[in-house]
């Protein structure tokens, strides 16, 4: 991938938030009058600080981009929650980098940036695919809105200026740094507008977007990977904090949004034993680690490690510690490689239909099977339509007629299997038959 060229993504990590109880109402009632206190309060600081130009617009619950316009920089609010939580976000990430960073813009131009709210119909997923910030109304189950916390926002602009200045390949190591630097400025921003230091700041990702009674605090944990969820839905934040835990593989483009809490942690350690502000502080050593030149496309740990102390002035000691906390020795050019992006899923064959989605802004890996000559059985049902699809997808070549191209950050990446023909694509190169496929697949699963 060189210089500029976009790359698909999604995002992880977070807290373990108690599951909540029919004795626990008046307990519920209070976490969400000090939700939504926190969330009035995010918003005026962010309203505060003017940045450069900005649109959202509403799908309409399509996936049609970018959809209808309905506000943008330096109109009031619109009453759409989505909307105006989008609004708020992006006008305070702007800001963080032209005001801190000297930065306009995600390209450094001033270039305005879109964004799109209500994509899709239960669409649990946040991602920026190359000109367009995207954002999901949750899936009803798990998710609620992915506009919901501030810092998802700042998430998905990082991934844009990320593309812009090193254009950190989004797979293995370089990609779990992509996804890092994402939670690092998003950190920035939320701890910027709540006025916070390093030392107060809760360090999470995407706290606010989880549904009432899901075990999570949020989806990723800076301060401590692998503690921000245990859920029966969602399982066990899987982030590792040091690079001993290193997770290799072909899922989630070889672990992204895994492996990003051991640099996540560090800038953490980094943070903390500077002292201050996060975005003054270590988060002015990362952004000039990341466009001073020495970070590109395939920069690994060690490689980001040795930029940063390269930019870490007086803080060198400081910085050059907290990746040594992590494993991360700068050297010791033996350090553990991203590994290879592996095969595609094994072979079924016969008459199932596979489907693997993993990836997006969660790192979810979500996967059913369906056995054909059980649909035959059943021709009424909700998958009557599914063996004339597949037939069709394979008579077409829709499979092999999908070019392999660089996965864009967030977004979702589909394993497929159809009675024996296999492919890799990511979400905006599905067809419609295909994406159909997925669906009644998904769902059959569920």
């Amino acid at each position: 991938m060189t210089l500029g060229t976009p790359a698909r993504c999604h995002f992880v990590p977070p807290y373990l938030m108690r599951r909540l109880g029919r004795l626990a109402d008046a307990e519920v009632d209070d976490e969400l009058r000090t939700a939504r206190a926190r969330a009035d309060h995010l918003a005026v600081r962010a309203t505060a600080i003017a940045g450069p130009s900005w649109t959202v617009h509403t799908a309409e619950q399509t996936r049609q981009l970018p959809g209808r316009p309905v506000r943008a920089a330096g109109e009031p609010v619109s009453g759409d929650e989505a909307v105006d939580e989008a609004a708020t976000g992006i006008s305070g990430s702007l800001a963080l980098f032209e005001e801190v960073y000297a930065r306009s813009s995600y390209d450094g131009q001033g270039a305005p940036v879109s964004l799109t709210v209500h994509y899709g119909r239960d669409y649990p997923n946040a991602f920026w695919d190359g000109t367009q910030l995207v954002f999901g109304d949750g899936d009803r189950e798990v998710f609620d809105r992915f506009t919901r916390s501030v810092d998802v926002l700042a998430h998905e602009l990082t991934h844009a200026v990320t593309e812009r200045t090193a254009g950190l390949v989004y797979a293995d190591q370089p990609g779990a740094l992509n996804e890092s630097l994402s939670d690092v400025f998003a950190s920035c921003l939320k701890q910027r507008l709540l006025g916070q230091e390093a030392a107060d700041g809760d360090w999470l990702i995407g706290a606010e977007i989880f549904l009432p009674g899901v075990q999570a605090r949020g989806l990723r944990d800076l301060r401590a990977p692998g503690t921000a969820y245990d859920d029966p839905r969602l399982g066990t934040d899987p982030q590792p904090g040091h690079l001993d835990d290193y997770v290799s593989g072909p899922e989630d483009n070889g672990g992204v949004h895994i492996n990003s809490g051991i640099p996540n942690r560090a800038f953490h350690l980094a943070a903390v034993g500077i002292g201050g502000t996060s975005w003054d502080g270590a988060g002015r050593i990362w952004y000039d680690a990341l466009v001073g030149g020495d970070v590109g496309p395939d920069t690994d740990f060690t490689g980001f490690a040795a930029a940063t102390v390269v930019a870490a002035g007086p803080h060198t000691e400081t910085v050059t510690r907290a990746w040594a906390d992590v494993g991360v020795l700068l050297d010791d050019s033996q350090a553990a490689s991203g590994g290879a992006a592996g095969p595609a899923p094994s072979h079924v064959g016969g008459r199932t239909v596979r489907v693997q989605r993993s990836g997006g802004f969660a790192g979810r890996v979500s996967e059913a099977s369906v056995d054909l000559d059980e649909v035959a059985l059943r021709p009424d049902g909700e998958l009557a339509d599914l063996p004339r699809l597949v037939a069709r997808v394979r008579q077409q070549g829709d499979l092999a007629a999908g070019k392999p191209a660089n996965p864009m950050p967030d977004m979702f990446l589909y394993d497929l299997d159809l009675c024996g023909s296999r492919a890799r694509l990511p979400e905006h190169q599905l067809s419609d038959d295909l994406r159909r496929i997925v669906d009644l697949v998904l769902r059959s699963g569920q």
